[in-house]
């Protein structure tokens, strides 16, 4: 049986669906069977990371029990797409989103839902589906606000929050620090990904930055990632154990989560 992922956010900009393709990228190439969901029904854009612009059938169809699920499904690659359609009237019932997707997760190992900036019906949608939740975030003081504001809704509800993936880090010194940000949302980073220009080239070529530049530090934080939530280990050299020092603390986090969950 696998679980639903919520990766979310309250702020736009963030660079979410780009977390969600690449890390569903990351989960394939470890051999899982992956489904990604664009959970942002009222402005989606998760299939146009994947070049699928206009598609025939999609999940707003599904909602609206106009089409079997299986044909909302696009394979792409060694993963599998589930559009919303970008332009349509349709009306539905947001919160049925749990009941349409759980039944896959005796298909797929992971199914990761790539949620709207808004804690209203359809950002709730993806709290009533999701099994755990990871939030994106920024360094900064506006959108670490809102990511508090949504892991505190999160929390109360009773929903798993594993972690948090500190996304577009430049590594200034006017950039709130790992230790504030964790201390503020009492929630731990599982992986911190540095702002690359080869992420803008890969959406610009519709590939996952993960395939587009694998050796690159965003996309080793992704494989990471990916081994600790299916729980396998990423083998990669390692210098900074090599010279004695101390470890990162999303690798310690990530430590932590992995024994937590599988032993």
């Amino acid at each position: 049986m696998g679980k639903i992922i919520g990766i979310m956010s309250l702020k736009g900009g963030v660079g979410k669906t780009s977390v969600v393709s690449s890390l569903g990228a990351a989960l394939a190439e470890l051999g899982k069977k992956v489904l990604l969901v664009d959970a942002n029904f009222n402005a989606p854009n998760l299939g146009i990371h994947f070049n699928i612009i206009d598609p025939e059938v999609t999940l707003h169809d599904v909602m609206a029990r106009k089409t079997n699920i299986d044909d909302a499904i696009y394979a792409v690659g060694d993963l599998d797409v589930m559009p919303a359609s970008i332009f349509t009237n349709q009306k539905i019932n947001l919160l049925k989103l749990k009941d349409k997707i759980r039944p896959l997760k005796k298909r797929y190992d992971i199914i990761l839902l790539d949620s709207p900036p808004s804690l209203g019906e359809d950002g709730l949608a993806t709290l009533y589906a999701a099994d755990e939740l990871f939030f994106v975030t920024t360094p900064d003081h506006a959108t670490l606000s809102n990511t508090l504001k949504t892991i505190n809704r999160a929390v109360e509800r009773g929903n798993t929050v594993n972690g948090i993936i500190l996304n577009k880090v430049h590594d200034k010194d006017f950039e709130l620090t790992l230790e504030q940000i964790e201390d503020t949302t009492n929630t731990p980073i599982l992986a911190v990904i540095p702002y690359e220009i080869e992420v803008l080239e890969a959406q610009s070529n519709f590939v996952p930055s993960t395939q587009w530049s694998p050796g690159s530090k965003g996309s080793q934080e992704f494989k990471k990632l990916a081994a600790t939530l299916v729980g396998q280990e990423y083998k990669t050299f390692d210098w900074r154990r090599l010279l004695g020092l101390t470890p990162k603390k999303q690798e310690v986090n990530r430590k932590l989560l992995y024994e937590r969950v599988f032993k």
